[in-house]
């Protein structure tokens, strides 16, 4: 009889959870993971590679085929999704990094500070908007806009609870000597490191670094997983995991996810290390790679199952993307895999195989299970469409600058896409420039538009996916048009400098 009522009082408890959930705004976890190809992922057509829970996330959801970065690599396209605009106009437009001093931990040394270029202080970010609206925000991963102690890190940020790499090139290592945390709620004051007490005692390059035991991946996810366990019906959350997998380096433990993939590829992978990079060596990089991208599988698998626990699915939206196109760094093979088969390009590159992403949206009975969406959108549209399911009127007006002559927003909410409301606003055009490689792109409708140390080149993506055949000189008058979007559209950065097309 007692276990009976026990059992009873736990299905109130379920139902009151249920309820009390139904009653508040939606929640929202989007996770970005790092360097995954457009067709690394089974559902979007990867053979050799077993992502069982992505897929059924794609069958229970909505699977977007024109979703994009928000730049061909890491930094800027975070900030891209973080402040809403393109990378014409974001103050953060590549991976400038800041390593400043010098400190000890066992046999190895590691910069005081360490981080990337911060985000403009002056324009208000998604979490800031987020928190400023009830929810509770947390984020774990990469934080890549703000070096530690800089005016732009988490907790400065709108961040409630936060673990992870602060700098992008600390996550070089998933074996590093420390990452970076900070929790509102015990109290602290600042991001702080916690050092990996099993991990500064070995080196961090060659035999001796096998020797670490404390592999970051999973201490990420497993503070994501506490975070989820700790929110309650009475209040939304909001969940950024920004995960660092499959980013090079190859590396991770040998448990029997990575077991698994022993011995199934006819060639292996070597790679001899680059110690200034801090990619280690490995022997299997075909397996580190496959394995790597299974276990990012795996930790999207049991999120979603926690959040059916708790009672929380039917109230969370769920987006799953990657910041921007597959990597070639520490060993990574893409070719293997074919992630090209479709896609031009790599990360760094504005052709599609650089930017174009994996994007798959869930939220049981809001979300058409199964459904497939070519609408084109950007990392820059996921502000308004996150403050549209939040019930944030207004955005713009509520949390432009006035102070500055402008305060860019340039994405629009695919919320009518995502809930099935038939009134979607298509972009006129969508935007890209990445200094590194000098490259720039526009996409308006079907054409798209590449620019390479200033020089012009024009495909029909409706027939060129691969952007194969160059028609410029058949179309100046679409060229010309575009053009003058991309230079309307640029704002001057004395930091990050590309070369513009002529205007004629």
């Amino acid at each position: 009889m007692d276990n009976k009522l026990i059992l009873f009082g736990c299905g109130l408890l379920a139902s009151a959870t249920v309820q009390a959930q139904e009653a508040q705004k939606p929640n929202i976890i989007y996770i970005m993971c790092d360097d995954l190809g457009y067709a690394d992922v089974g559902c979007y057509g990867q053979q050799y590679i077993s992502t069982p829970n992505l897929d059924r996330m794609a069958a229970e959801g909505m699977r977007f085929t024109q979703a994009y970065a928000g730049s061909p690599v890491s930094a800027p396209s975070r900030a891209s999704f973080m402040t809403g605009q393109h990378t014409g106009h974001t103050k953060v437009r590549g991976n400038k990094e800041y390593r400043i001093g010098s400190v000890t931990y066992g046999k190895t040394t590691d910069p005081q500070q360490t981080g990337q270029e911060p985000y403009d202080p002056n324009h208000i970010i998604l979490p800031e908007i987020m928190k400023d609206n009830g929810y509770t925000t947390g984020m774990f991963g990469k934080w890549a806009g703000g070096y530690e102690g800089s005016i732009s890190t988490p907790d400065k940020r709108g961040i409630d609870e936060y673990y992870g790499y602060m700098c992008q090139f600390q996550a070089h290592l998933y074996y590093p000597n420390f990452l970076n945390a900070y929790s509102r709620e015990a109290g602290d004051t600042e991001v702080r490191r916690e050092l990996l007490q099993n991990n500064i005692a070995y080196g961090m390059h060659g035999e001796d670094y096998k020797n670490r035991k404390d592999y970051t991946a999973d201490l990420i996810h497993q503070r994501a997983m506490q975070w989820i366990d700790k929110q309650t019906a009475d209040k939304p959350f909001f969940g950024i995991f920004t995960y660092t997998l499959p980013h090079a380096e190859l590396a991770q433990p040998e448990d029997s996810i990575f077991k698994a993939y022993q011995g199934t590829f006819c060639t292996e992978r070597t790679y001899g290390g680059d110690a200034g990079s801090r990619y280690n060596p490995t022997d299997c990089g075909h397996q580190q790679f496959a394995a790597m991208v299974t276990r990012l599988d795996a930790y999207v698998g049991e999120i979603l199952e926690k959040l059916k626990e708790k009672g929380f699915d039917k109230n969370t939206l769920v987006i799953f993307t990657s910041d921007n196109g597959p990597h070639t760094e520490g060993g990574a093979d893409p070719d293997y895999f074919n992630t090209e088969k479709l896609l031009r390009g790599t990360k760094r590159s504005t052709t599609e195989g650089g930017i174009r992403v994996p994007f798959i949206a869930w939220w049981p009975g809001e979300v058409e299970a199964g459904t497939v969406n070519d609408h084109q959108l950007a990392f820059y549209d996921l502000m308004p469409t996150f403050c549209d399911i939040a019930g944030i009127d207004n955005y713009i007006e509520r949390y432009s600058n006035k102070s500055l002559k402008n305060d860019y927003f340039d994405g629009l909410s695919f919320a009518p896409t995502l809930l099935g409301e038939g009134n979607q606003e298509a972009h006129e055009f969508l935007y890209w420039e990445f200094h590194e490689t000098n490259m720039m792109a526009l996409r308006m409708g079907n054409w798209k538009m590449v620019v390479q140390n200033g020089q012009c080149s024009l495909y029909d993506l409706a027939n060129d996916v691969h952007e194969d055949k160059n028609i410029a000189s058949q179309y100046p008058d679409i060229l010309k048009k575009m053009k003058d979007i991309l230079l309307r559209e640029h704002t001057h950065s004395s930091m990050f400098q590309v070369t513009m097309p002529s205007a004629n």
